[in-house]
Formats: C-alpha cells, structure tokens, sequence
C-alpha cells in the first residue's frame, strides 16, 4: 500500500479478510455461497480500505496473516460509470501493485472468462438490455428474453458478459469475488422484479450466483435486508466502522454550519452572495495556511450550488448573474456544471462546460459547480468547502445526502486549533427553521430515511451550527495563561492492537527524515537489535527449543493391510529445507515486525559473509521470533524507547509544520498505555449565539469576557446547562479568577484529554468540561473541575480514569475536582487527596462517594 492505513481502517480490513478467508474455504469445500457488507460513514476511507483487502487476497498480506488466493478474480461492480473510473484511479493511488490488473469493462470486452490476479469494472448501464455486451458484439439475433433469463449466448454466437461469467464460475481454480460499491443503491425490487444487480447476485437461468458478494456502503440497511431472503447463500458478520474513530481521525469536517432565512421572503440571491463570500474567505484562510506551513500547493476551495431537478433558464440565468456580480474576478472558465445531461450549457450568453465529476478535485480552476441531485452517490471532492442548495425546503434528504460527499478534509488530517478551516458551510434559502433542524439531526445522526439512497456522513464528535459567531484569542487574557495552557498534561487515549515494534521502527524513519534525531534510524536498529541480542540469552533455553522446531518436521505416519486390519503408527522427522526456514522466518517477521527481523538479519551477518551465514541468520531469527516471552520483551522494550524518543524531542518537533507534526500525533496515538502529549492553543473558533427550544423558539445566549476564545466583541457566547453554569459562576468569583476554557469534548490537539477504561475494558477518552486559570502567589495556576453525574454507567470507570491521571500528573494542578448534584446539593471529591483516590480504586458505587465523608459541599 502507498498510503499508511488508519488504525480503525486496519482492524476493518483485518475483519474483512478474515471473512473472505471463510468464504473462499466454504464455496471450495462445501459449494456455500455467501455475503457479508463493510459500513462505514461516508469520507472514512472504503475504497482505500478495499484496495488493501484486494492487494491482500490477490498477493497475500505478512501483516494480516493473510495468504493470497491464486484464483482470486474480483468483479468491481457500481452503478455509475464515473463511479468506477473514480474507484479504479483511487485503488491505483492506494495501491501500487495493482496498477495494470485495474481493467474497465467496455462494450468490446470479449474475454472468454476473467482472468486470476485481475480487478474487472462493470457497472449497470453495461448489463441493459441494449448493450452490446449482453447482445454480443455483430449479431442482431438477441432473443427478446435474452435479458430477463440471464442466458448465455447461442454456440454459433459470440460470448457475452454472462458466459464470461459463467465460464469464470464453473472453473474450480478460480474463486469469483463481487465487490458491490455503493451496496445499498439497486436492491429495492422495482415493480416486483428483481433489480439487475439482484439477478447478478443471485443468479438466474443458467448463470449461476455469485459465489463471495461484499457490498461496500455507509448505508448497508437495504443491501443487507435484500440477502436476507435469497436463500442458499450464508450471511457472514458484517463489518462496521465505528464513526466516533473516523471523526477522531481527521479525515472529516468537525462543523458543519447551516445558513437559513431568519424570516420569509426571497433570499435566494441573498444567501448565494453569502456563499461567495465565505468562498473567497476560505479562500484567504487557506492561502494564508499554505503560507505558513511552507506548502506548494495551497488548497482551491470549491463553491458547489445545487439547483432543483428541472431549474428553468431564468433560474440559470439568474444564479450565475449572481455568482459573477459577487465574484467578478472569477472569470468564465471557473464556474461548470455536472449536471446527468453531461452537456455544456449555453444561456443567455454564459458558456458553463460539463465536467465529469471524478475530474472535479483536479480541476482547481474550477471554483464554482452547478450540480443536481445525481451527485449526491459516489462522488468526491474534499475541496467543496461552501454549499448552496435551491432545493425545495421540503426535501431535506438531498441536501444531507450532498453534504455527506462535502465532509470530507481537504488534507486528509485536521487542521490544528482551526475551527473555521475544519467546517463546511451550508445555505439553505428555501428551507425554515424547522426543516433546517430535521437536516442538523440527520446529519447528525448519520441517516436520513429509511428510503435515503445516499449517505448523510454522520458521524460522533461533529457539530451542526446554525450562523455560528468567529472566535478568536482572548487578547484582554495575559500571556502567561497561554503558556500554561500549552504546558498542561493531556494524554493519548491506547488503542486495543498497538504494535510497538513496528512503532519504534517508524517513528525513527520519520524523525531521521524530517531531521530530528541524526542517523535515527540506524541509531534505533542498533538499539532495538541489542535488545533482540539480550533477550534471546536470556531465554536461551527456550530459543534453541525453537530452533529445533524450525530445522526439524515431526510427523506420525499410519499402516494396515489391505483388506483390513488394525492401523500401525510410526513417528518420523524431516530435516527443514530452505523453504521451510523461510516460511518460519515470516512467521518470526508477524511477530517481531519485518523491519526489525530484517535489521536483526543484518545486525547477525558480517559483511564478508557467505550463502550459510545467512541461512543461519534467517534460523536464528525465526527461533527467536517463535519465543512468545522474548517478543513480548522486547515490544515493551520498544514501547519504552518510543516514548522516550517521543519526549526528548518534544520541544524540537514544536517547529515542524502541521503535516509533519500529524505523522507524530498517529506515533504517539499508537501507544499501548496513556502517554503524556502537548495541547494545541487554538487560533480560531466558532459557537452559536441563540439557544433553540424544542418548539423552535430561539433565545440570545448570554455572554462572557473571560473565556480563552471570543468573538471580536470580546464575548464568548455561553451554551451551558444548569450544572456547568452553576460551576462556572462560583469559579469565576473565586480570588485572583482570570480565564476559564470549556474543553471541547472531540478528539482535537486543543482538548485535554484523560484516558479510562469502560467495562469491557477498552480504553476511552474523559475529556473534563473546566480548565479555569487563576492568578497564584508564584504566576497562573490551574484548576481542573469536571461536573458528572454520579447516576451514568461510566461514572465509576470515568473517576478511576481522573485519580490515574491526579496521580501522575497532580502536582500541575492546584485542584483536580469532580463535581456531583446528590439530593439537590452539589458535592465535590478532592482527586488530590490519597483517600479520596484510594477509595476510587475500591468502591463501585459513584453516588455513595459523593455522599461519604470523602466529599464535601461544592460552593
């Protein structure tokens, strides 16, 4: 793979492969065909995803444990044209070793069956009626229920696609694989017949069923529901990427801001203008980024309007008057169109060109896009940053289903302390208030309805604002409080599969090429090899036994006689060839990583050395990497060198740009216990300004002055409940009170973060709601107060989180505390006391904390 996968994409490709693994042993041994889906929100990457399951099944995978399939032939099917041509070129950016097995399906597509090794495109317009695929290429002889039986074509015809099929499927080498993208799109039966895409699935006539179907979507509901009524065909676990790990990911948009009439009346041109204007604003915004982090490109924002389905040419005409009188400088070849004509349209003296949508991301002269609702499936383009839709105020589905194809971050990462460059814009000029809300908890929760054919990219950890006020560093605060905010303890919140080894050894590629550390990676071999070195003779005993196990193939063979009688066994051994001790050195490489097997290779073999130093090396290696304790050695060996490199160079990694500075954020994100990171200060922001009822109604917020952030009045607005208002008015009228900051609660470099595990023992992220900074006899000091109630299933595990964090990290702190409503008073436990910790650890029931002794009344 040419890009580095995101751990919640490696366990769902892990997942993925472990299904296809079982479905390729079903179909061969038993002729069990079966299915199974991978969903994930839109923008997390599935196409990625999938480029590494098929490099995996079609070259096998060492890091998966993955063996390929010699007869693996997968059948990339979409209902789009330009939704394939899209997929291929991203599966060839992600992987490299497909390149040319990457094969379009066009009308003259003659080949007798699919080849192993390749990736078809087929999509449904070449499975019509009409196509000469299913017609076969020079005869005019197609039987009127050619189409509907699925058969193949007569002997004395020539082939088509259904023999290829056929041909494919009946050929025991080889293993049919149909990865169906967009899986929801084409499974709801249309006039009680089955869709072309079910009668490909399941077959029909003679061609028989698909053997493994994968369906790909961020909304398999329907896709999952259709096979549930085929018989003859297993359903196996579906996969499913959580979404709270993608939006911590970076690769989604965290706001997404809905403009909307405050009134009734006609503000279509109104809001259109607004729209260019927060374009050219983001425009700026970004060049300004490019600026500062040294990058040659910058990022070409894209103004996206979305017209109704038959927008007449007054309406045209009247947009793109608007677009050109607010953008004058945008000159005629930036605005086009995508429209399902795909023809250029010449009205009243504009020339808008049709380009197709996979070429839109490329093409940044391209400012402004006319698009229908067609667009809404498949479609990409990170760099949409503003939408405006004329859709009708009663179709809320449209509009998420094209802000879930906007979500997506132009640099595939977040943009650190940067609420504004991590937000979409949205306005909506014939929508109310109340339609506009329906589409805020759609697109928070991630659906539309239980038609919707498109993905709304819900997803935890975003916000839907409505006309949010720009925020921006408190200049009234003194600037020892924003050093101290950058000095705070936060943490990294451990994943469930870290691999250490395979950490250290990247952490050290990236610091010797960003030129951190001199000879990093030398400088790490050497140590970690040392390790390796040490460890084995340590476990010396346990070594050679494995060594053994390498050079030696124990065996029992079995005898009787013919025509019965009694079976007589005999052990036996084989002496290991070459073949063998390489096999057993890749199982060493999963265990110990290949990069460090590799160094451990060199590190044994001189230079002068000749064709059996090496094997032996290899025997080595592979006896050492079978040894569980020694593995298990020297990964915490290489967990604690990576935390320390990660510590010494701090400071160092400070001034490498936000690019460089990501790859370090995963390194450190891949640690197996929570480890000490720098908070961010943030640079811009956004918070709404009005509080809205559940009847509609709307209300001002009230404001503050002390907050690190504020709008340019010098007001933060205050969306708080009644808990955290109580808090913050008896902190802020405390002596020597100077500035407070409401912790977001997503993963951004700007929260602080303290790592707890939940029941099933996997590790969460607390993220405490008060920072407040107040003026101490020896500079600022920092109290760190948390509302929680103490009713909630995590309030427990959330605590024992704080008092681990209070005892590694307390004395930066004046006041660690968590803060309880119990029968109408506010209680509050000391997390700096040992008793209040040490009762933590033993007791199981929150509400009794907050009513013992150990707590005392919150004023």
């Amino acid at each position: 793979m040419r890009y580095t996968l995101k751990d919640y994409q490696v366990d769902a490709v892990a997942s993925v492969l472990r299904n296809l693994e079982q479905a390729r042993d079903m179909y061969h041994r038993y002729g069990s065909r079966s299915q199974f889906s991978l969903s994930a929100v839109t923008g997390a990457g599935k196409t990625v995803m999938a480029a590494a399951v098929i490099e995996a099944l079609i070259f096998g995978s060492d890091e998966f444990d993955f063996p390929a399939d010699p007869g693996a032939v997968v059948l990339w099917f979409s209902d789009d044209p330009s939704l394939n041509e899209q997929s291929r070129d991203r599966i060839r950016a992600a992987a490299s070793e497909l390149d040319w097995r990457l094969k379009l399906i066009t009308n003259d597509f003659r080949e007798a069956s699919f080849q192993p090794g390749n990736v078809y495109f087929l999509n449904t317009q070449k499975l019509s009626k009409s196509s000469n695929l299913v017609k076969g290429a020079g005869s005019r002889l197609e039987p009127a229920n050619m189409l509907a039986s699925m058969e193949p074509r007569p002997d004395d015809m020539q082939s088509n696609i259904y023999d290829t099929i056929i041909n494919t499927i009946e050929n025991k080498d080889r293993t049919l694989y149909l990865v169906l993208d967009e899986a929801h799109r084409g499974m709801k039966p249309q006039r009680d017949r089955a869709t072309i895409v079910q009668r490909l699935i399941n077959g029909q006539g003679l061609v028989p069923a698909i053997p493994v179907v994968f369906g790909i979507s961020a909304t398999v509901e329907r896709f999952e529901n259709a096979m549930k009524s085929v018989t003859g065909r297993t359903a196996l676990p579906s996969v499913q990427v959580d979404s709270a790990l993608v939006q911590a990911s970076g690769l989604l948009k965290d706001d997404i801001v809905l403009s909307i009439p405050a009134e009734t009346g006609a503000f279509d041109t109104a809001l259109l203008r607004r729209a260019v204007e927060k374009t050219k604003a983001a425009t700026t915004e970004w060049n300004a980024y490019t600026v500062e982090q040294g990058e040659a490109d910058p990022v070409v924002p894209l103004l996206v309007v979305q017209m109704a389905d038959k927008p007449t040419d007054e309406v045209l005409v009247r947009t793109l008057d608007t677009i050109f009188e607010a953008w004058p400088e945008l000159g005629g070849e930036g605005v086009a169109n995508v429209f399902g004509e795909h023809q250029d349209l010449q009205i009243s003296g504009y020339a808008v060109p049709y380009i197709e949508p996979q070429r839109v991301q490329d093409s940044t002269h391209v400012r402004v896009l006319l698009a229908k609702s067609a667009i809404s499936t498949g479609w990409d383009c990170p760099r949409a940053e503003v939408l405006v839709s004329f859709r009708p105020g009663t179709d809320p589905t449209h509009i998420t289903q094209l802000l879930g194809r906007m979500i997506r971050t132009p640099l595939a990462r977040r943009i650190p302390g940067n609420e504004l460059l991590n937000s979409v814009d949205c306005m909506l000029p014939y929508f109310d208030r109340e339609t506009a809300k329906r589409v805020a908890e759609m697109l928070m929760q991630g659906a539309t309805s239980k038609d919707d054919e498109g993905e709304s990219g819900g997803g935890e950890g975003r916000r839907v604002l409505f006309d949010p006020v720009p925020l921006f560093p408190n200049e009234a605060l003194p600037p020892e409080v924003w050093k101290k905010f950058e000095s705070l303890p936060t943490v990294t919140i451990p994943k469930q599969r870290s691999k250490p080894i395979k950490r250290f050894t990247a952490l050290a590629a990236a610091m010797t090429k960003d030129k951190v550390v001199d000879q990093a990676v030398k400088r790490a071999n050497d140590e970690i090899c040392r390790v390796v070195e040490s460890r084995a003779t340590q476990y010396k005993e346990e070594v050679e036994a494995a060594r053994q196990d390498v050079l030696t193939l124990s065996g029992e063979e079995l005898r009787t006689r013919l025509g019965g009688g009694p079976f007589v066994s005999s052990a036996f051994e084989l002496t290991a060839d070459t073949r063998a001790i390489i096999e057993a050195y890749k199982r060493a490489s999963r265990n110990l990583s290949p990069a460090l097997c590799s160094a451990y290779v060199d590190y044994l073999v001189p230079d002068d050395a000749i064709e059996e130093d090496l094997l032996e090396a290899y025997i080595e290696v592979a006896a050492i990497g079978l040894v569980p304790e020694v593995v298990q050695s020297v990964e915490a060996e290489a967990d604690r060198l990576a935390q320390k490199w990660l510590t010494d160079t701090r400071v160092d990694r400070k001034n490498l740009s936000d690019e460089q500075q990501a790859e370090y954020d995963r390194l450190e994100g891949m640690s197996t216990e929570p480890e000490r990171v720098s908070l961010v200060s943030p640079k811009t922001g956004q918070a709404e300004t009005k509080q809205r009822a559940a009847d509609g109604a709307e209300t001002l917020l009230s404001v503050d002055t002390a907050h690190l952030m504020v709008a340019e009045d010098g007001t933060f607005p205050l969306d708080l409940n009644k808990w955290e208002t109580d808090v913050l008015n008896a902190e802020s009228k405390r002596n020597g009170f100077v500035a407070w900051w409401r912790n977001p609660d997503r993963a951004v470099k700007e929260s602080l973060a303290i790592a707890y595990t939940d029941a099933s023992q996997k590790w969460k992220a607390l993220r405490p709601d008060f920072i407040f900074f107040t003026q101490g006899q020896n500079g600022i000091v920092v109290d760190l107060v948390d509302p929680h109630g103490h009713h909630l299933a995590d309030a427990m595990p959330k605590l024992r989180g704080l008092a681990r964090f209070s005892e590694a990290f307390g004395t930066e702190f004046r006041r660690i505390e968590s803060v309880a409503e119990t029968n109408g008073v506010y209680r509050v436990l000391d997390l700096k006391r040992d008793q209040v910790r040490e009762a933590i650890r033993t007791t199981h029931d929150a509400k009794a904390l907050y009513e013992s002794d150990l707590a005392s009344e919150y004023q």
